[in-house]
């Protein structure tokens, strides 16, 4: 996640840019109780609690629990979102391409730490904002890959290919950060879960002439980085 300012305790804020801070104070909190409990778990007692601030200075913010929340959720899916652009954008060669993208990938999930688990936990919770913000993030990824490979002259993925390999991304992502202390994995296992999202998403989008491209680069398919 991005690194948030905060304030001190006191009077309330009297220019801009104290009350960004105090705004900011409270998204970075709300982000720690998140991680900590999940949108469930999430209301204004812990978060002015874990702020440091008076009520009444959350309420000249947000009018609930919610409403930081989805300003923790809209950076975190313009981080995604926007490192997958720029990987796109990086490149026109097919299998540099997607790894680009399972970099911009892991280099994102790597900035949430703990906040991992309750967003992967509450991924399919249509109860949870989360699940909303997820769908929106995945609308925008699909609609940048499906213009990448018209620009490149190639067929659209189908919506299956392309969902399947976003999935892999997803789910590789979780099971390292589910096993690691505080959802950080050690670089070892991101090197080894990087060489994995690579051949999925490689098997899903990519073509023959991929593939055997791929066998040329050093450790993708080599058996010793399984």
């Amino acid at each position: 996640m991005t690194h948030l300012m905060s304030s001190r305790r006191g009077r309330p804020p009297q220019t801009e840019k104290q009350a960004d801070q105090v705004r900011a104070r409270i998204v970075l909190a709300t982000a720690e109780v998140f991680a900590a409990h999940g949108s469930r778990g999430l209301n204004v007692a812990r978060i002015i609690e874990q702020a440091g601030l008076a009520r009444p200075t959350f309420y000249r913010y947000f009018a609930n629990a919610v409403e930081p929340l989805h300003a923790v959720l809209e950076v975190s899916n313009e981080d995604l979102v926007g490192g997958i652009r720029s990987a796109l954008e990086r490149t026109q060669e097919p299998v540099q391409l997607g790894i680009n993208m399972i970099d911009a990938y892991l280099y994102w999930a790597s900035g949430h730490g703990p906040m991992l688990a309750p967003l992967f936990a509450e991924l399919h919770d249509p109860g949870s904002p989360v699940s909303t913000y997820r769908e929106q993030a995945l609308d925008d990824i699909r609609a940048l890959i499906r213009v990448k490979f018209a620009e490149l002259g190639r067929p659209v993925p189908t919506d299956l290919d392309l969902d399947t390999s976003l999935q892999i991304c997803e789910y590789v992502v979780f099971r390292i950060s589910a096993a690691a202390p505080h959802a950080e994995p050690d670089p070892e296992t991101i090197a080894a879960a990087r060489v994995t999202m690579i051949r999925g998403v490689l098997a899903m989008l990519g073509r023959r002439e991929d593939v055997e491209y791929a066998l040329t680069i050093d450790g993708i398919f080599d058996s010793g980085t399984s």
